[in-house]
């Protein structure tokens, strides 16, 4: 082999190490995530359907609210289609949130519902344009397939939060947390700092966490394991929440994070709202989901914080994904600030 040709090759692999210790790699940090712009008065909000279908009438409440905080809002073509559960066929829910992506007029992307769909057409999407144009994507539940993709795969920010068909049609009628939480995706979006105090839970395990954020939906991030969307937790705080599962199958999910390695160099763990489904009688699985979480992190040290405002709840605070965070896990009270 040529000197130059050997050079050419040699060069490239190690630039992709920082360094070399004692016969040990040291793989370079990961870089922080791309913030997205906030948003102004007379910006744009796109709303598509890139999982389970909603009509145009029932994103009105939504595109109201929206209007009223001083955005312009664009409804996808993906509105009001249906494909059985779904908005519209694959190639059409794909073409009409990549059509959202590459739009530069859009400076967010709010996913109208979730159900289930974005894990078919996650790999047809072209997330290139978005480094160039970086844009908020909004969702939560089945969304939780983009958070997970967009942060590992190209490191931009989203908001994990309520979705169009969460918007009450009668504000007069919304209960205050309603109206709070709700409030709080404009808050995120205008760039206002995320700042959460709420009630400690008697089982909480109390500490200090410094982090970037991730998680979502816990059933979706055991399916993507082993993918290319599969998240990243190493030094991060990971929040989770489900609704609808039993607990044995909670205990196999929280299995599965344990034996993946994503519950070991956690900076704190958050755990949401879970609807429990009641077990069979005789099929008792006999432990609390208290009592799941803690066998899991009993030989690590980070703080552990349950009962946290994020989920299938009416209490599903927005929370920006890939920003660095402060979580205080205290006696008298929790805490979550954006650093």
């Amino acid at each position: 082999m040529k000197r130059k040709d050997f050079l050419s090759s040699v060069i490239p692999l190690a630039a992709s190490f920082s360094a070399v210790a004692g016969g040990k790699v040291i793989a370079e940090p990961e870089k922080p995530c791309i913030i997205p712009p906030y948003l102004k008065k007379g910006d744009t909000v796109g709303i598509c359907c890139p999982a389970g279908y909603i009509t145009a009438e029932d994103i009105q409440p939504a595109l109201l609210k929206l209007n009223e905080w001083g955005f312009n809002v664009k409804t996808g073509s993906s509105i009001g289609k249906r494909d059985f559960t779904f908005g519209g066929t694959d190639e059409e829910r794909a073409a009409d949130f990549q059509q959202m992506l590459e739009d530069k007029t859009v400076k967010a992307i709010l996913c109208a519902r979730g159900g289930y769909g974005a894990v078919r057409i996650v790999d047809q999407l072209d997330f290139k344009k978005l480094k160039h144009n970086p844009k908020w994507i909004i969702g939560f539940s089945d969304v939780t397939v983009l958070h997970s993709h967009i942060n590992v795969n190209h490191r931009i920010a989203s908001i994990h939060s309520k979705m169009c068909n969460s918007f009450p049609s009668d504000w007069s009628k919304a209960e205050p947390v309603q109206i709070e939480t709700i409030e709080s995706i404009r808050k995120c979006l205008v760039g206002e700092k995320t700042r959460l105090v709420f009630t400690p839970n008697e089982k909480n395990r109390t500490g200090l966490a410094i982090g970037e954020l991730v998680g979502g939906n816990l059933k979706t991030l055991e399916s993507l394991a082993g993918s290319r969307s599969d998240i990243d937790t190493k030094d991060k705080i990971l929040f989770v929440e489900d609704t609808g599962e039993y607990l044995y199958s909670l205990d196999r999910m929280f299995w599965n994070l344990k034996r993946s390695g994503k519950l070991t160099d956690l900076k704190g763990l958050i755990i949401g709202g879970f609807k429990v489904k009641t077990d069979d009688p005789g099929e008792e699985f006999g432990k609390t989901l208290q009592d799941i979480v803690l066998e899991k992190v009993k030989e690590y040290n980070y703080p552990v914080c349950f009962d946290f405002p994020v989920g299938h709840q009416k209490n599903n605070f927005a929370l920006k994904c890939g920003v660095v965070h402060t979580l205080g896990v205290h006696l008298n009270e929790c805490r979550l600030s954006e650093a």
